[in-house]
């Protein structure tokens, strides 16, 4: 099954009074569907991890099992998959790894981030309190958040 980035409908771009058939507008309303299946080349999921990458529930495992997350790499890049630790204590432990996330996605503008609600399972945090680490990360082209983030 083929995974769907959710989009809200939207006028086309213009280029210099031409309208430019792209999904340049869309791109701001896009969100991560809850459930993610496949991934198409250059798509990267991106899920919360412990810092020891025991990948063994929740998103991590289906990072692990479909997409490349690799045992024992609890942060960063791998196969195609992006791990943020958020299993190591409260919400200020975390968000030194969004930043550096979105900092790496910045510089990866070949990629499509494809966020979860990481650290809305397994670890016990809320959206409330976890989607206010991405505010940076909204106006970021190659990054797409869930719902309401």
């Amino acid at each position: 099954m083929r995974m769907m980035i959710m989009e809200e409908e939207s006028a086309p771009c213009s280029a210099g009074g031409t309208i430019v058939p792209t999904s340049c507008q869309m791109k701001k309303n896009r969100t991560t569907p809850e459930f993610i299946t496949s991934l198409q080349p250059g798509e990267i999921f991106v899920f919360g991890s412990n810092l020891r990458g025991m990948h063994g529930g929740g998103a991590a495992y289906v990072a692990y099992k479909q997409f490349g997350a690799v045992m024992g790499q609890g942060v960063g890049l791998q196969g195609q998959s992006y791990a943020i630790p958020t299993m190591q204590g409260g919400v200020d432990t975390i968000r030194p790894y969004v930043d550096e996330f979105i900092l790496f996605a910045k510089v990866h503008p070949e990629l499509t981030f494809l966020v979860t609600r990481i650290g809305c399972g397994i670890a016990g945090f809320t959206d409330d309190e976890i989607a206010p680490l991405f505010a940076k990360a909204r106006d970021i082209d190659n990054i797409v958040l869930p719902e309401g983030w």
